[in-house]
Formats: C-alpha cells, sequence, structure tokens
C-alpha cells in the first residue's frame, strides 16, 4: 500500500477513535446523570426554595423561617387529588417509619396550588383523615402568595377543566430541604419509601 494511503487510513482510524471516544463519554455522562436524577442527588445546589408568606391549616400565618431547625419534605398537591397526593403521604409516612430515630427532626410540608378550595378549614379535614401521617403541615394562601411559593420552589401547576369538576395539574417532586431552609437534595415521585429513607439518611450524614 502506497505511503499516502497508509498515512491517510491510519488518520481515519484515529479520528474514528476519538469519535468513538466521545460518545462513549456522553453515553457514560448521560447515564450517570439520570442515575443522579432518580436519586435525585445532581451535584451542586440549584436555587430551590425561598421566602414565602402563607397560612397553616390552622390559619396561623406562616414564611419559609418555619424550616429553620428542622429537616422537612416539602411538596406541592390540593385535597381534591385523586391519586398522587395521597399516595405521597402515605408513602412519606412509610419513608418516616423506616426513618425511625432519624424522623424525629423531620417534618411533612404540604403546600396546596388549589387556594380556590383548600382553605385552612379543608386542609385540616383533609389531613386529619384516616390512613394520612399525623403531624402533616399544610400550607395555603392566596393565589398570588400559592404562585410566589411555587416560583421559588420552581413547581409547576395549572387548573384544567371549569366548574366544579376542574383539576390541578402540578409537579411531583418533594424537596427535601435542611434545617438551614436551605435546598438538599428531590425526591422522585417514583423513589420509594426504601430508597428515599437511604437517600435521606445519606444527605443528613452530610449535614
Amino acid at each position: 500500500m502506497p505511503r499516502r494511503s497508509i498515512l491517510l487510513f491510519a488518520g481515519a482510524c484515529v479520528a474514528i477513535a476519538a469519535a468513538l471516544a466521545t460518545v462513549t463519554v456522553i453515553v457514560v455522562q448521560g447515564r450517570e446523570r439520570a442515575d443522579a436524577v432518580s436519586e435525585g442527588t445532581l451535584t451542586g445546589q440549584p436555587s430551590v426554595g425561598g421566602p414565602f408568606q402563607l397560612v397553616n391549616q390552622d390559619g396561623q400565618p406562616v414564611d419559609q423561617t418555619m424550616l429553620d431547625g428542622k429537616w422537612s419534605l416539602v411538596f406541592f398537591g390540593f385535597t381534591y387529588c385523586p391519586d398522587y397526593c395521597p399516595t405521597t403521604l402515605t408513602s412519606l409516612e412509610a419513608t418516616r417509619q423506616l426513618l425511625g430515630s432519624d424522623a424525629a427532626d423531620l417534618q411533612i410540608v404540604f403546600i396546596s396550588v388549589d387556594p380556590e378550595r383548600d382553605t385552612p378549614e379543608a386542609l385540616k379535614t383533609y389531613l386529619e383523615s384516616d390512613g394520612f401521617p399525623p403531624g402533616v403541615i399544610g400550607l395555603t394562601g392566596t393565589p398570588e402568595q400559592i404562585a410566589e411559593a411555587a416560583k421559588v420552589y420552581r413547581a409547576y401547576y395549572q387548573k384544567v377543566g371549569e366548574g366544579e369538576d376542574y383539576v390541578m395539574n402540578h409537579s411531583l417532586t418533594v424537596y427535601l430541604m435542611g434545617p438551614d431552609g436551605q435546598f438538599r437534595s428531590a425526591l422522585g415521585h417514583d423513589l420509594g419509601p426504601e430508597r428515599s429513607a437511604q437517600l435521606i439518611r445519606r444527605v443528613k450524614a452530610r449535614g
């Protein structure tokens, strides 16, 4: 084979090898990112959480300082939610049970995205229903207050339908907030109690 052809062939091999290496890196990074998202442990601290002004199920005004000094599991939903919200409450209670003594400083915070129907009284009745975990803090407010709280948590919600039978589409993430009120990690809605408890223990161990 002529020298020029050999050099061209060798150059082509190098280019192909480099391209394959690049693709391999991209695939590996993509898999690592997907795994991190499913576990809720992406590196870095995204801007999640911040000031809010709401009222709890007893009608008392609260703000973001209610998160201080405790670990908090915060999620958005509404009392007319047919499946996700009651399932999440049940799952979080199972997670809390698995944590045992590690859950002594853990609170569950349920923020309504349906201020039209979810008055403090409605939240109180809902959260005291049989089968729901005790001690869940329900929060609601004016439409403007709810919109601001959802904005700082990057939570999505949208009213769908008209009349009394409307529903609220909303994001499914549970936010793990540290005792300093800062975001620590996200729990995917399909993580399950056992993996959620493991994740919370790991995050708490880091402080």
